[in-house]
């Protein structure tokens, strides 16, 4: 499993491995060695845990992180009734080694923090999201307490303020900015009052997710999660906001160089023909990670469309970029051939400098220089998308 140390770099060790891996292997079977090696450091665990008293729309917010009505196959069964007894999983619909776990509800007379804690596997998740409805109570504090105390981060979230704004309209003097900083402000001082310091709470609406709270406590996870996971965390939440959008970008720019020199590695091997076919292999892989990353794949996009109330037609015909129309393996090789052009001697000579173990050979810099350029050309093509998405899905 890779740590937050290792999470980005590739060790000569593991380069000098995979290329004896697949300097015996033919060209496929090289291809998707390669392939398995990048998938399988992207493979990181994340557990969220979503806690809090019953009738707080745990459920809700379960589904709304996922990308899932209330209802919709795989969602989190939802009402004021307490619904779990014990912790139950709910996988991510596009990145499996992502589960969102909706803990027993809270406050109850007999509750204690060190039994419930035993009681859900405390150890098993990576930060908690404490959910209230109205004020938070003593039961909240004892759970964010404990949880400090065993080390672990964790987030108050003030659910189902769509209700609370709907409720407020109602008075003439209703400002939504004046609302939700007493929301706020209520929050932080029942927290205060059962012995809670310096309080932080996010406002969220599991129905409007990209309303309010949600970008600030997607940022605010990003950053205290080790980065291992913080890359995960980031490819599966919800492309809803242009700020989420651009961190994505962001988080898989910093993979370009990983991916590039890999491409470099296998380049240096005295392999005719390997090459072309891994780093047409790598770019069609990354492109198809980014168009899942920003929610353009087929399934994803049906679930924009049933979630904005437009159709999945409408929402298609904004996307520009070749990319999201279809990459296909000949059209990689022709932008590669491209490419290789426009890569001189003078840019691989510096980029061979920073890739000291893979030696001089002329072959790894262009490589590395022509998978780079490609990638970040896909890259930008499918961002833009994904904004022309984002801002047709809210008109």
């Amino acid at each position: 499993m890779a740590t937050s140390e290792d999470y980005r770099t590739i060790t000569q060790e593991e380069l000098e491995e995979l290329k004896e891996s697949i300097s015996t292997q033919d060209l496929s079977s090289a291809a998707d060695t390669i392939k398995h090696f990048l998938q399988q450091r992207d493979r990181v665990e994340l557990n969220i845990a979503v806690t809090g008293e019953s009738g707080s729309g745990k459920s809700t917010f379960v589904n709304a992180f996922r990308g899932l009505g209330d209802g919709d196959e795989g969602s989190a069964e939802t009402g004021v009734v307490e619904t779990t007894k014990e912790p139950k999983a709910y996988k991510h619909p596009k990145y499996k080694n992502v589960t969102l776990w909706e803990l027993p509800g809270t406050g109850t007379q007999n509750w204690k923090p060190h039994e419930y804690f035993e009681h859900v596997q405390f150890e098993r998740y990576d930060f908690f999201i404490i959910i209230a409805s109205d004020r938070f109570r003593e039961c909240h504090a004892d759970l964010a307490k404990e949880i400090k105390r065993m080390k672990k981060n964790f987030y108050f979230v003030r659910s189902k303020i769509d209700t609370s704004i709907d409720a407020a309209m109602r008075k003439k003097s209703f400002n939504e900015k004046n609302t939700l900083d007493k929301i706020r402000e209520d929050c932080v001082n029942g927290l205060r009052e059962v012995g809670v310091e310096d309080p932080v709470v996010f406002l969220i609406s599991g129905l409007y997710l990209s309303k309010y709270d949600f970008n600030s406590l997607q940022e605010r996870m990003e950053i205290e999660v080790p980065q291992h996971k913080s890359h995960v965390l980031m490819l599966a939440v919800l492309n809803i906001t242009a700020e989420i959008i651009e961190s994505k970008k962001k988080a898989l720019e910093k993979n370009i160089s990983r991916v590039a020199l890999l491409s470099a590695g296998v380049a240096a091997l005295p392999v005719h023909g390997l090459s072309v076919v891994v780093d047409v292999a790598l770019i069609v892989n990354e492109a198809l990670k980014y168009k899942t990353a920003f929610g353009l794949d087929k399934e994803s996009m049906k679930r924009i469309s049933i979630r904005s109330g437009k159709s999945t037609e409408f929402l298609m015909s904004v996307m520009k970029s070749v990319v999201c129309a279809g990459i296909t393996a000949s059209s990689t090789v022709l932008q590669l051939r491209k490419t290789s052009v426009y890569a001189n001697e003078e840019a691989v000579e510096r980029v061979v400098s920073f890739i000291p173990f893979i030696g001089s050979a002329v072959a790894a810099g262009l490589s590395f220089v022509a998978v780079s350029y490609m990638l970040k050309k896909v890259l930008n093509e499918i961002t833009e998308d994904a904004r022309n998405v984002q801002i047709a899905s809210q008109k």
